[in-house]
């Protein structure tokens, strides 16, 4: 099996890179926060392992991740349900904007714009990989 993820994004490449390693990541809106004081923004993820060998046991894992960003200095959100502590979110893309903001993208129209100082991002998977039996699929429009 695969070791743990740990990445890092200084430009609009390497967030590529993170985007396509946490598509279809489920995140409660609880588990979002923006500690400024600290100038982050952190979101506590139920990753899929799309790099993950799905000849090995089961098909398919799933692993609890951190996704900070740093240098943050405004969040603003589209549609986060921020009453709905309890409410899943599946986020389908991060993307840089433009030299001073990302967009965290999920279903439904939803996103989260972070206002950034520089691009100063990383995740890492914590804790142990769970099988799941399912794969994320997306209807093709």
């Amino acid at each position: 099996m695969l070791g743990k993820l740990k990445l890092s994004a200084v430009d609009a490449e390497d967030l590529a890179v993170i985007s396509a390693a946490i598509q279809d990541a489920l995140v409660a809106v609880r588990d979002c926060a923006f500690l400024k004081d600290e100038k982050r923004f952190v979101l506590l993820l139920n990753r899929f392992r799309w790099e993950a060998d799905p000849g090995v046991e089961t098909a398919y894992f799933r692993t609890h991740s951190a996704l900070v960003f740093n240098e943050v200095t405004a969040v603003r959100h589209q549609d986060i349900p921020l009453g709905e502590p309890d409410r899943m979110l599946e986020l389908l893309a991060v993307a840089r904007e433009d030299d001073h903001s990302v967009t965290l993208r999920f279903s439904a129209g939803r996103a989260i714009r972070l206002e950034i100082g520089r691009l100063a991002c990383h995740l890492g998977d914590v804790g142990e990989p769970w099988p799941t039996p399912w794969k994320p699929a997306h209807p093709v429009e």
